[in-house]
């Protein structure tokens, strides 16, 4: 089960965040971009002025969902 808010779509979960502008999506991009790094574990990335969305599926295991996924899904969800 994927977590709140976030969506299965083909071997990945993905989530799309809306802002009031292209500075609030960049700045909490920033903030996804260091929990990120905290996690070893890296999301795709899509950013359309006030629209961010993110994907997130583990590489190394062939492009499935992994607990790596939904653990960094989580800790993102906390940045909210």
């Amino acid at each position: 089960m994927s977590p709140k808010g976030w969506i299965e779509n083909h071997n990945t979960i993905e989530r799309e965040f809306l802002f009031g502008d292209f500075r609030s999506a960049f700045e909490f991009l920033q903030e996804v971009a260091l929990l990120a790094e905290e996690h070893h574990h890296h999301p795709d990335i899509e950013l359309r002025y006030n629209r961010l969305k993110l994907r997130l599926s583990t590489h190394d295991a062939g492009n499935t969902i992994t607990k790596k996924d939904l653990g960094l899904a989580e800790a993102i969800n906390k940045l909210l």
